[in-house]
Order: C-alpha cells, then sequence, then structure tokens
C-alpha cells in the first residue's frame, strides 16, 4: 500500500488534532511539522513519530518526500502557503478561511488551478454524520423540491477578545461554516443576503467592532429561502441543528449528545445536555474529512469540499457583512466575485 507523506503548517490546536488523528490512519504519515514556535514542540513530535520539526515551513513544502501539505497557520498566512504550496506541487489541505479577502482567495485558488493539484477546504461539517444524511435526504428527493433551510449554530461560550481581534468576524469566522453547509444541503447558490446583528453577549467584542448574536437571511438560486442563527454563548452546550423543508416532507438533524436516555419521573423529564465543545461534537467529522482528502490524494478521486467551495463560502461571508452594515439585502452575482444593493 503507498504510504502519503504529509507535512503540517500549523501546530496549534487544530494542527495536532490532524496529526493525532492521522497517526491511527494505516494509509498516511506526518512526516514534517511547523510552526513559528518550536518550543517544546520536539518533545511532542517525537512522542507522535514525527521525524522532522522546523520553525520554517518552507523546509515542509520543499520536501521531495512530502506530497501534500495541511495548511494549520492562522488566516493571514494561508493565502501566500497555497500559492507556494503549489508551486511546489504540493497537494493542499487548507483549514477555513482560504483568506479574510475574496480577491486574495482568487488569486491563491488560480495557482492551485495552474498548478494541478488538489485542494481541500477544511470545512468539517460537511463530514458529520447527522449534516451529512440530511444533504442526502434532500438531495435523493425524499423531501421534494427544497423550500425552506433553517441552520442554528450558537457556541458553548465566546473565544477571547485576542481571538477576535484576528478572526475576520462572526461571519468569516463561525458563520462561514452555516454558509457552507446551506450551499452543501440546498446544491443551489446563494443569491442574495440580508444579515441583522447585535452584540448581547461580551461588550469586548463590540468593542471589536464585532457582534456575538446574529440572524441571516439567504435567498437560493433554485428559489429556496434560508434562515441561520447564530450565538457566541448557549449556556447548555454546542447547539447545532439543521431543518430542510421541502414540497413533500422534512427533514431534521438534532444535537449529539452524551447519550440518548430520557429519565421521565414525577420530578420531569431529564435527558443529557448537548456535547460541550466542536471538538467533542465533531471528532469524526474531523476524522473523516482527512481520510477523504487521503483517498482523493491516493487515487486521484474528487474532492467533498474544493478550493470552490471555499471561495463561496467567503463570498456569502463578505455580503453578511456588507448587509450588516448597510441594513439592507446583499445580492451575489455568480461568475466574478461582485455584489449589489437591492
Amino acid at each position: 500500500m503507498f504510504m502519503l507523506q504529509v507535512g503540517i503548517i500549523g501546530a496549534g490546536r487544530i494542527g495536532k488534532l490532524h496529526a493525532d488523528h492521522i497517526q491511527h490512519m494505516c494509509n498516511v504519515r506526518v512526516r514534517a511539522i511547523s510552526d513559528v514556535c518550536i518550543a517544546g514542540l520536539d518533545t511532542w513530535a517525537s512522542e507522535m513519530g514525527i521525524p522532522v520539526v522546523t520553525s520554517d515551513y518552507h523546509d515542509v513544502l520543499y520536501d521531495p518526500e512530502i506530497q501534500a501539505v495541511f495548511i494549520c497557520s492562522p488566516t493571514s498566512t494561508h493565502a501566500a502557503i497555497i500559492q507556494e504550496a503549489a508551486e511546489a506541487g504540493k497537494h493542499i489541505f487548507c483549514e477555513k478561511p482560504v483568506s479574510f479577502s475574496v480577491e486574495t482567495t482568487e488569486q491563491a485558488l488560480a495557482a492551485v488551478k495552474t498548478a494541478g493539484v488538489k485542494m481541500q477546504v477544511g470545512f468539517n461539517r460537511r463530514f458529520d454524520h447527522n449534516f451529512k444524511k440530511a444533504r442526502d435526504v434532500v438531495q435523493a428527493g425524499q423531501i421534494g423540491a427544497p423550500h425552506l433551510l433553517r441552520i442554528t449554530s450558537r457556541d458553548p461560550e465566546p473565544p477571547s477578545a485576542e481571538y477576535i481581534s484576528k478572526s475576520g468576524g462572526l461571519f468569516m469566522d463561525m458563520t462561514i461554516h452555516d454558509f457552507d453547509m446551506a450551499r452543501y444541503v440546498m446544491q443551489s447558490e446563494v443569491v442574495e443576503v440580508y444579515a441583522q446583528g447585535a452584540n448581547l453577549i461580551d461588550p469586548k467584542i463590540g468593542e471589536l467592532n464585532d457582534i456575538d448574536t446574529a440572524v441571516i437571511n439567504l435567498r437560493f438560486a433554485n428559489g429556496a429561502l434560508g434562515i441561520i442563527e447564530n450565538s457566541r454563548k448557549a449556556v447548555y452546550g454546542y447547539d447545532q441543528r439543521l431543518e430542510a423543508f421541502g414540497s413533500a416532507g422534512c427533514v431534521t438533524t438534532n444535537n449529539d449528545r452524551a447519550s440518548t436516555a430520557i429519565v421521565a419521573t414525577a420530578d420531569g423529564v431529564q435527558m443529557d445536555k448537548p456535547l460541550y465543545f466542536f471538538l467533542e461534537r465533531y471528532t469524526q467529522a474531523y476524522i473523516q474529512e482527512v481520510e477523504d482528502f487521503v483517498r482523493a490524494v491516493l487515487h486521484d478521486g474528487p474532492i467533498v469540499c474544493d478550493a470552490n467551495d471555499g471561495l463561496q463560502a467567503e463570498r456569502i461571508a463578505r455580503a453578511a457583512k456588507e448587509s450588516l452594515l448597510s441594513g439592507r439585502p446583499v445580492k451575489l452575482e455568480h461568475g466574478p466575485a461582485t455584489m449589489q444593493h437591492q
């Protein structure tokens, strides 16, 4: 069996998570990991069996034994590394978003296309068993023509102010997953966005010119409508639900819990809270997205979540921000990345 050799650029939480999952896969191996801060990284890498540790990601890109790279560094570095990785002939797995600028993302993706390498964007929710089932049901025509989509996405705790200052804001950091999920389930482009937002949870988020609570209305090219609602703080856990309604029925996904047991007594009815954190909720999805990427590279197969999917989610996020600031719906024209106020 051919073994895919990969390098990981960025040894933060998500980079180490991917490395840990890869260690349990039989057809892929982490050969190198890079981070600007390597203090203590040698010890961890040795325990993981990773032979190369470097502070210069170019060592990963120009290693002839590495066929693919995982870009897990800060978003501000993604586009430049993508272009260099493509030029080096490496297949690319990049965490979302590709960049904070649609134009910058388009330049990076042009380099990928020119090089003819594969690129997957890390929208892990596509690989979640619940959401994938909902998508399959819609695509099989079981609910008829899709009419309405509702996505609920609420985090258990807001991130730190330091994180918010570098994240690109709620729409680019958090809702971008929901924008991708909307396209994935409906298999139709978003042609209009109207966003409303508020700062109801943490004043520090407002001080950074961001919001922590939002409702976004979508209109799809196929005529269907969508609603996404976000909150940075759900005190009961990680709240991730979806409902697609159509002419012949409806499909709904609920939260994953520690158990499905429901205890009913004279004192009331009790059940477990939703799993608290995204790493718990999406463990299997993170594993599956890497397995699918490796399979696509080794067998020259299709990418489930490709570079264009990353671009389109960013376009919707930018439109949502524009709508929030202007107080008006924003239309998206497909083809060139242009938007127009209604």
